[in-house]
């Protein structure tokens, strides 16, 4: 079945939700509480949109996939045909890479030469572990994500804006005052995933080592980065949104807290979301815990009666909340009850920034857990949030 009659059957599936729903809030209001069918036919009903939110969102990722840049650096066609045969040969058989292999990688991917052992992928290959990545981590799809050479990256803050006043046609004209500029240095931090296979499946020919190699990398590689972009420290791994302090001053994400304890209603998500300044929200978007959907997809606006979550009905577009796209963020807490930040909600290109340090390496470890030879494989990455008025958070009230 292809995407589009997915989506109609989502507008449907949706329609059928908020009619059961609508029934079920008016058996409450009328008796306190709702029929058992009813709730039975919603879950039912629920459990069918999620299944479709599930499907959907594979097909999506396959769209997303396309769009994904091709890696920059252009390479002789026979040349990395010689390399891609030479490092299939060393991870199937150890194999040592011809120098001159090597220092044609090396230069054709803009890294310095390994001097450890291991060997750059090729272009292809780490062009399809970033593609897997991009994938399944949210933030790396929304981020601004430059990459580079060395092992950091400056970004500069303008913390204030010049003065200016009227004047007269011959009135004086004083000095006014120079905004401030302040740099941050991002440095890239190595992320590393090793996966083992036995030799005899190595020597099989009819292995894709490729296909092998990065989805294993990718399974690894997409859950700590999306891990680090959302809670990271900043030590040993990028610093994440949420590690912020909480305020409105440079430095610091701001925090909108929900009107009642331990409780989320439609209009916190209002508030929060008129936090952020007029000039982030054309492109602003929700980061949210799968979890909630179930909670949230069920908000009616207090004031219009209208629902306030939209299913994305076309191909390609992600589901929406207050009119605002919505991107499943599984680092995020799953309870409304948690006392902990619960979503996130901004213009996350504006203002978060991915560095990565161009090039995967990978190392042939045939000795450490014999019979099964390991792949040491490694990419360097850094985070962090480069513009504190493009981000907000909803934190749960206690």
């Amino acid at each position: 079945m292809d995407i589009q009659k997915k989506l109609e059957e989502m507008g449907s599936a949706f329609e059928a939700f908020k009619k059961t729903n609508d029934q079920r809030l008016d058996e409450i209001k009328k008796n306190g509480v709702a029929s058992a069918a009813t709730e039975e036919k919603l879950a039912k009903t629920e459990a069918h949109i999620a299944s479709l939110e599930t499907k959907i969102g594979e097909m999506n990722a396959a769209l997303a996939r396309q769009a994904v840049n091709e890696d920059p650096e252009k390479v002789q066609k026979e040349e990395m045909k010689k390399y891609k045969s030479a490092l299939f040969d060393y991870m199937r058989k150890n194999k040592e890479m011809p120098r001159d292999l090597k220092e044609m990688a090396s230069k054709a991917m803009s890294v310095d030469s390994e001097e450890d052992g291991g060997f750059l992928v090729t272009p292809e290959m780490s062009n399809e572990i970033t593609k897997k990545i991009y994938e399944s981590s949210p933030i790396r799809q929304l981020a601004s994500v430059q990459t580079i050479t060395s092992d950091s990256f400056d970004i500069l803050h303008d913390l204030g804006e010049v003065s200016s006043g009227w004047v007269g046609e011959i009135a004086s004209r004083p000095g006014t005052n120079t905004p401030q500029i302040q740099k941050e240095n991002v440095p890239v931090h190595e992320l590393y995933a090793f996966p083992f296979a036995t030799q005899k499946l190595l020597d099989d020919a009819g292995v894709n080592l490729e296909a092998w190699l990065a989805e294993k990398c990718q399974e690894k590689f997409s859950r700590d980065e999306a891990t680090a972009f959302v809670n990271g420290n900043g030590v040993a791994k990028p610093k994440g949104i949420l590690a912020y302090g909480s305020g409105d001053d440079f430095g610091l994400v701001q925090r909108q807290l929900t009107a009642a304890n331990n409780a989320m209603v439609s209009d916190d998500l209002i508030n929060v979301q008129s936090l952020l300044k007029e000039g982030y929200q054309l492109n602003a978007s929700w980061l949210i815990n799968r979890l909630l959907i179930a909670t949230i997809r069920k908000f009616k606006d207090v004031t219009s009666g209208q629902y306030i979550w939209q299913p994305g009905l076309t191909a390609g577009s992600p589901n929406q909340l207050l009119g605002k796209p919505v991107y499943m963020a599984a680092d995020l807490p799953s309870s409304v009850t948690a006392t902990t930040d619960t979503i996130i909600y901004g213009d996350i290109k504006a203002g978060y920034q991915i560095v990565d340090r161009i090039g995967i390496r990978i190392l042939r470890d045939a000795y450490t857990a014999k019979p099964y030879v390991g792949f040491y494989t490694t990419k360097r990455v850094g985070g962090a949030v480069k513009n504190f008025e493009a981000i907000k958070v909803l934190k749960i009230n206690t």
